[in-house]
């Protein structure tokens, strides 16, 4: 059962932490010793010879607790704008950073790029740092950007994931400038967006959004389709790994 807040929490289990007790419905899965008696001497069960009888109605039942995964999902602008190959190592070294805790964490992380003409899912989710630095090895740079086509890209991973991993918690961490110029549908980059930013709202998944937007013209583009989004916002000026990855770890906790 997850926090309604989406934040990592505890999922109940058959099996993991032992937090607590409570009444069966039916058969019991594991009987929770110390709250059976402490409920039958609650409801005065006492034989005749005034021992404590465990009766039927005193049974408690344990309830497990185990902690769920996080998938962080990078998306990641790799167009020819300004910084492009500054935020792809940012974010690589934010990414090692977080799978450097992954595997002990339950959590997994991934990558998904936009340049030119579309977007690729260049780092499935994993918790492999090996896969992850193979992985990244070569990533281009320059082009158009198809702000919409990543963001479609990424809606479609995490729906695809959830399915999969139906128990983690789910995170999109945008980084770009929201200056989308490639259409997804008809002849309005910036509209596309909006409406897809609007899909991933409904899915379930947290988002952050780290506006990398710099310059003396700024269009705030960024910040509207974070709040299409339903995203936490952020101006990320510095852009650096620690920056990213410390960005990404505490919207996945709150």
């Amino acid at each position: 059962m997850r926090d309604s807040t989406g934040r990592r929490s505890e999922t109940e289990s058959y099996s993991g932490r032992y937090v607590g007790s409570r009444i069966p419905k039916g058969r019991p899965n594991s009987i929770a010793v110390d709250a059976t008696v402490r409920a039958a001497a609650r409801n005065g069960s006492v034989g005749p010879d005034g021992t404590l009888e465990i009766r039927e109605s005193d049974v408690m039942e344990k309830v497990y607790q185990r902690r769920t995964g996080v998938t962080i999902v990078f998306l990641v602008d790799a167009s020819g704008s300004m910084g492009a190959r500054r935020r792809m190592s940012a974010v690589k070294g934010a990414m090692l950073s977080i799978l450097t805790d992954a595997y002990q964490k339950r959590d997994r992380v991934s990558l998904v790029t936009f340049r030119d003409r579309g977007a690729q899912v260049l780092v499935p989710p994993t918790n492999s740092v090996e896969l992850a630095k193979k992985r990244m090895e070569l990533m281009p740079t320059g082009g158009k950007t198809p702000l919409a086509h990543g963001l479609m890209t990424a809606d479609r991973l995490i729906r695809t994931e959830m399915i999969k991993r139906p128990k983690d918690l789910y995170l999109l961490v945008v980084v770009s400038d929201g200056r989308g110029n490639v259409p997804l549908y008809g002849k309005d980059a910036t509209k596309d967006c909006i409406s897809v930013c609007a899909s991933i709202s409904e899915s379930g998944a947290r988002s952050l959004f780290l506006d990398t937007e710099q310059g003396l013209v700024r269009l705030g583009l960024a910040h509207r389709l974070a709040d299409a989004m339903g995203a936490k916002y952020m101006k990320l000026d510095d852009i650096g790994s620690d920056a990213i990855s410390m960005a990404a770890r505490n919207a996945s906790q709150v």
